[in-house]
């Protein structure tokens, strides 16, 4: 849908497992209540109430672990935890949960002090939400006369398999806190793509969060409190809620559909292929040298909010449809062969067939790791739906990965016809938090 789609992308492996004992501590407390926690006046911060520890229940915790290595199976476990820390960041290589809420930032403040603390306060949050249990003291049972430290909707649920995943946008190295000759050569301005038609509101930001689960309420109250720390420091610029994963899990996973009704993410590489990964989605080498360095282990992040015009598909004739993408919609091979996965023959398809087009061997090898959701948000005031792919990428380099790729499908995909752009951003994904004494972006800020 005039962005790299299942042919040019890859898929999610899992997370890095914790080191030490922070995650696995914080998942007993979740599922017993038990832990010493420090008064809510003895620590100023998180809106106004307690930067504390306490555990409160919010549901029995599964701790995932690993083995040695990169590579584990991906984790499929409904209501389980996925560990927090590691070399990389969770929501990256994770196995795809079902939800997203993905959250723009704007930060408020003009004091580089102030916004450490803010990220080494949403670093502890984060470890303890996705580790099921509630922010600070919790949502109730603390003093009266002061806001609870947590907003309480999730109390009750699991973990969900929650991770949370931030990124800087090109517009946090713009000289406010120094970082100017800290920005990596890859966080670039992307391009204006031909057909793209981008609202600013819902475009940029000088920090994300992605935030998936496989229940929408905690993907919700992960931000909503994360927004609720950083109130008066960061202000919410757009957010996006998604629903329906468009990448499949694992390699036995069946593909999901995407909103046009075909398959999506059939070629994407198996959360086992740590080569593939190492190759085209983390920071290393030269990518994280010089001004980048702290991006050594990270990732880029590429976010493209797709409308899908579904009226007009709705009313295209199977024929047609199966052409534009050059796969059967009902088995999702691709032209010419008998099951999905087979090799495609791309001069098989037609030269503007979105599979041929988003091919890495049309495109140079380009190969992107994608883990998009589909979205419904109302109407667009004339009766027709506002629905479409929220398109998520990473890469090692946006240069050679998602703008290649784009341009080419912006010039000449067939479904451009039924599709169209509306709104952009870009990311740098730093490392991921080592262990309870870490946070994030503080390679950045060293």
């Amino acid at each position: 849908m005039s962005t790299p789609s299942d042919e040019s992308t890859t898929q999610n492996a899992p997370q890095d497992a914790p080191q030490g004992t922070e995650q696995a501590e914080l998942a007993g407390q979740a599922g017993t209540g038990q832990g010493a926690a420090p008064s809510r006046r003895s620590v100023i911060g998180w809106g106004g109430a307690g930067l504390a520890l306490g555990a409160v229940a919010a549901g029995t915790t599964v701790a995932l672990t690993r083995g040695g290595g990169d590579a584990t199976a991906p984790v499929a476990e409904s209501g389980a935890a996925v560990p927090f820390h590691g070399t990389h960041q969770a929501g990256i290589a994770t196995a795809v949960q079902d939800r997203l809420h993905f959250a723009s930032f704007d930060v408020k403040t003009k004091d580089r002090a102030e916004l450490i603390q803010l990220l080494k306060d949403w670093t502890r949050a984060a470890e303890r939400m996705t580790a099921g249990a509630e922010v600070g003291e919790g949502a109730y049972g603390g003093l009266p006369e002061a806001p609870p430290d947590d907003t309480g909707e999730a109390l009750g649920l699991k973990p969900s398999r929650l991770t949370l995943t931030i990124g800087f946008g090109p517009s946090l190295f713009d000289g406010r806190f120094g970082l100017a000759d800290r920005r990596p050569g890859a966080l670039v301005e992307l391009p204006k793509f031909p057909g793209d038609n981008l609202d600013p509101a819902r475009s940029g930001g000088d920090l994300c969060v992605q935030a998936c689960a496989d229940d929408p309420q905690v993907a919700v109250h992960a931000i909503r409190n994360l927004a609720r720390i950083g109130f008066g420091k960061v202000a919410v610029r757009w957010s996006q809620l998604g629903f329906g994963k468009t990448s499949s899990t694992t390699p036995d996973a069946q593909t999901p559909r995407n909103l046009f009704g075909f398959k999506d993410g059939t070629r994407n590489i198996a959360g086992t292929e740590t080569d593939r990964l190492a190759r085209h989605v983390w920071v290393a080498g030269k990518g994280a040298e010089g001004p980048a360095a702290w991006m050594d282990g990270g990732s880029y992040l590429v976010a493209r909010r797709i409308r899908m015009n579904v009226e007009t598909w709705d009313r295209t004739s199977l024929a047609e449809q199966e052409d534009v993408f050059g796969r059967d919609k009902k088995e999702g091979a691709p032209v010419g062969k008998a099951k999905e996965h087979d090799e495609p023959f791309l001069k098989a398809m037609k030269p503007d067939s979105h599979v041929r087009l988003a091919h890495p061997d049309s495109n140079g090898g380009a190969t992107i790791l994608r883990r998009g959701y589909s979205f419904t948000d109302g109407t667009d005031g004339l009766g027709r739906l506002d629905a479409g792919l929220f398109f998520l990428a990473y890469q090692k380099d946006v240069r050679t990965g998602f703008i290649p790729v784009q341009t080419s499908l912006a010039r000449n995909d067939s479904l451009n016809e039924y599709t169209q752009h509306v709104g952009s951003a870009l990311f740098a994904i730093p490392p991921g938090v080592r262990d309870k004494d870490d946070w994030w972006g503080r390679a950045l800020f060293a």
